[in-house]
């Protein structure tokens, strides 16, 4: 397998970084390097990069040495090009997306939203029943006193590449086939939406393999239970609040399975709901029982 440099050093947010390509066969693996780049690359970094999906090698890298970030994805050699423009808009909103997630940096939630929705409904967009908002942005369509850090998509696996069409100059990440933690491996994309300076991160996949333990949809079996809302004057359906609350339930943060509770109580709380999620998502005891309990 021969490795090839596409594109790098490039600097930016901290990190020094590199596009790659392996090809073996017709196989053809692109791989995104990141690796702290010191004050060269106004650095230091103001965090991590795994809250974006990227996760060290398990043996050192060749390109930037035993603590590079990488990122990799399946694709055709065709799609060079597109590769490409995603890493080199992944570089340049790099530092907004870190300010978001480690400085306080405002989150554009409702802008993404309204772009979202213009271009999902659209004629290009996918269909209807292929997509929907999901985890937190869902909770905050429907009232929740909830902050949203980023946009989660539901996606159907139809609807993976037309989501990725609608939003394609917005793509930091080609929709490809890729190791997506929590979800094993996936056929996936991620955009930013809005300019390099305010927008918000979006994320859709959907597992390619056996669905994971808190791939939540498959909890009851009517299918998600979806309740009607509306955006600025748009009829939207998203999935009930007992979802987000499970879920935050299963990464155990306490704080806001409280909050959330507590309004899902005010919206009205379907417990059945609540239970079945829990099991599916194997919900420790301790998160399991205080969900339960603050639910009431």
């Amino acid at each position: 397998m021969a490795s090839q440099m596409l594109s790098g050093p490039d600097l930016g947010a901290g990190y020094l970084h590199q596009l790659t390509t392996d090809r073996d066969g017709d196989r053809t693996t692109f791989t995104y390097h990141a690796q702290d780049g010191g004050q060269d690359a106004n650095g230091p970094p103001k965090g991590p990069l795994d809250a974006f999906g990227f996760v060290h090698p398990p043996s050192p890298c060749q390109f930037g040495g035993p603590r590079c970030w990488h990122r990799r994805f399946l694709l055709p050699v065709a799609e060079t090009g597109r590769v490409r423009q995603c890493y080199n808009r992944n570089r340049f909103v790099l530092q907004t997306m870190l300010d978001q997630e480690y400085a306080g940096a405002a989150v554009s939630i409702e802008p993404t939203v309204a772009e979202l929705i213009e271009r999902l409904t659209g004629p290009s967009g996918p269909r209807a029943d292929d997509w929907f908002f999901s985890g937190s942005t869902a909770t905050w369509l429907l009232g929740a006193p909830v902050a949203p850090g980023d946009v989660d998509l539901f996606v159907t696996r139809a609807g993976v590449d037309a989501v990725g069409s609608a939003l394609a100059e917005y793509l930091i990440e080609p929709t490809a086939t890729t190791d997506w933690p929590g979800l094993g491996i996936v056929r996936g994309a991620r955009a930013f939406v809005g300019t390099f300076a305010a927008g918000a991160r979006v994320e859709w996949a959907t597992p390619l393999e056996t669905p994971s333990a808190v791939d939540a949809w498959g909890a009851t079996s009517d299918g998600p239970r979806m309740v009607p809302t509306t955006f600025r004057g748009r009829d939207l359906r998203v999935p009930r609040p007992e979802y987000t609350l499970a879920r935050a339930a299963w990464k155990g943060r306490s704080e806001v399975v409280q909050r959330l509770a507590s309004w899902t109580r005010t919206y009205g709380a379907d417990r059945e709901l609540l239970e079945a999620l829990l099991v599916r998502y194997h919900v420790g005891r301790t998160h399991g029982a205080l969900a339960r309990a603050a639910l009431g």
